[in-house]
């Protein structure tokens, strides 16, 4: 008997390995086409994001794009969760973990952070996938490893460590999202809702005096890039971090 969807993705969790016996076709191009496997899905469901966003991506339309009906699909994931899984699997993958240093630690924290905010921008939306979602993915549960092993090389206590994953992971796939969506904005024929820093200044600088501090300081608000805040951010939450370290005589 064939292992269930269940069954294939817990082999996957504990094997580390994304790849599946390949589905027979149903329906008229049965047969005719190559069979449907995990990466087949995965490589399929990267590229409707690719081209046409992460809300664009649904089992019916990874379905349709392999001219087969989702029932294939089904025969070797278990649902749209699932496949997020997968996806978010397949970048984390390719995420280059240091060997922890503590020399170095706070740039490795950064060195991480920045791989995996590059990895999302490459597919719209995506880091939505990431969102609300148990770590059960090997490839995914790596780099949580990763950060872990730099942060107490680093010193810092394994409470600390543990939470300050969650807000660095988290800030991580909330700025991709909103890049993604400004990204968005900016592609539309209807582009209102873009604003030039330009723009911005003349708006602050016409704010009625019940805005004292955004009307002084409408330059260092709107000032830098996106990746300059990120920047800025990442590092802020590292140096939080200070207070949190063990005491080397314990």
């Amino acid at each position: 008997m064939s292992p269930t969807p269940q069954e294939r993705r817990a082999a996957r969790h504990q094997l580390g390995s994304g790849s599946s016996a390949p589905a027979a076709r149903r329906g008229p191009s049965g047969g005719h086409k190559k069979p449907i496997t995990v990466d087949t899905i995965i490589s399929t469901a990267f590229g409707i994001v690719e081209k046409e966003g992460y809300e664009a991506l649904t089992m019916r339309r990874v379905a349709t794009a392999l001219e087969t009906g989702p029932s294939s699909l089904y025969a070797h994931v278990v649902n749209k969760e699932d496949l997020d899984e997968l996806l978010i699997g397949r970048l984390c993958a390719e995420i280059d973990l240091p060997e922890p240093d503590p020399a170095i630690w706070r740039q490795q924290i950064i060195q991480v952070c920045t791989e995996l905010r590059d990895q999302y921008l490459r597919y719209p939306g995506i880091s939505q996938a990431a969102f609300a979602a148990a770590p059960s993915n090997l490839d995914t549960l790596r780099v949580g490893e990763g950060l872990l092993a730099i942060l107490l090389a680093g010193g810092i206590e394994p409470q600390a460590a543990a939470w300050a994953i969650d807000s660095l992971t988290l800030y991580v796939n909330a700025y991709s999202l909103e890049v993604s969506l400004a990204n968005r904005r900016l592609n539309r024929s209807d582009d209102d809702w873009v604003v030039s820093r330009g723009e911005l200044l003349r708006r602050f600088a016409a704010l009625p005096d019940t805005f004292p501090q955004t009307k002084r300081h409408a330059a260092e608000l709107t000032a830098g890039t996106v990746h300059d805040r990120f920047d800025f951010t990442i590092g802020l939450m590292i140096d939080g971090l200070a207070g949190a370290r063990q005491d080397p005589a314990r």
